[in-house]
């Protein structure tokens, strides 16, 4: 899947299938260390209450929450983008349905935080229309990486033990990106050790999954409601 600059709206895939390849990357990575830091001092992929979160301590942050039942937002900042430093200024909440999360945007706003925010409701994304000189909005760089479903799965099957027998990484992340994963299956399959052969937390990789709501069951537990 290609994603333009600036980005388009049907760059992206549907909002579930982008949630459920984050949360799982998030998820396998967990630790209970991390857990109890504040999301302005964590670096990687997580998720908590808030919804997904993915920050490289440079470049580019970004977070993804769900909003209800097929609603979610997507916004954050690559230094890629050019939105901010547009002149004249671009409205980047324009158009935008009455359940976004206004007082935080307003607030990234106001700190020249932010780079761009889309919106996912009734199967489709959106976003603000942008000027025809604008040349970048940062959700290539920022966002590729869980767009493109091999690099997912590449990254996954580095967590996942196949030599034994059981689901392969593949069907474990087509399990999740159709919202019918078996946390207990996901964590047999997972190798004692991350790809820095480092322990896995197991009990920490279990509550993100809890959160992540990657099941038939409804909305993650942390969802915030419009």
């Amino acid at each position: 899947m290609t994603i333009h600059r600036p980005g388009l709206p049907g760059d992206l895939p549907p909002g579930q299938v982008l949630w459920a390849r984050w949360a799982l990357l998030a998820a396998v990575g967990a630790t209970t260390a991390e857990e109890s830091r504040k999301s302005g001092y964590r670096t990687g992929r997580w998720i908590d209450d808030e919804g997904l979160h993915y920050d490289d301590c440079g470049c580019t942050w970004w977070t993804m929450s769900r909003l209800g039942e097929g609603r979610f937002v997507l916004y954050g900042e690559d230094e890629s983008s050019g939105v901010k430093w547009h002149e004249p200024p671009i409205d980047m909440l324009a158009g935008g349905p009455d359940w976004l999360p206004y007082e935080e945007l307003r607030d990234r706003l106001e700190g020249y935080e932010l780079g761009c925010v889309y919106w996912y409701e009734n199967g489709a994304w959106a976003r603000a229309s942008y000027p025809d000189d604008l040349g970048d909005d940062g959700l290539d760089c920022g966002m590729s990486g869980f767009v493109h479903r091999d690099r997912i799965l590449g990254e996954l099957s580095e967590y996942v033990d196949g030599t034994a027998d059981g689901p392969s990484a593949d069907t474990l992340l087509a399990d999740a990106e159709a919202h019918r994963l078996d946390p207990a299956r996901l964590l047999e399959r997972l190798l004692p050790t991350n790809p820095d052969d480092e322990p896995l937390d197991l009990p920490a990789v279990a509550r993100a999954l809890a959160l992540a709501a990657l099941t038939p069951h409804g909305l993650p537990s942390g969802s915030r409601r419009p």
